[in-house]
């Protein structure tokens, strides 16, 4: 609703929310003095040319 003057009625079956459900996944993270000199194939968002 953004009229400041007129109420909104929901009604049943009126779609108004949005909901995703998903695992949040839990992880632990290693300080590294350097990373190791694996090639990455061009990292992230590569293009590939």
């Amino acid at each position: 609703n953004t009229d400041p003057v007129n109420d909104y009625q929901v009604k049943r079956g009126d779609r108004i929310a949005q909901l995703i459900i998903q695992e949040v996944v839990a992880t632990t993270w290693q300080v590294v003095d350097e990373l190791d000199g694996e090639d990455r194939g061009g990292g992230f968002g590569h293009s590939g040319r």
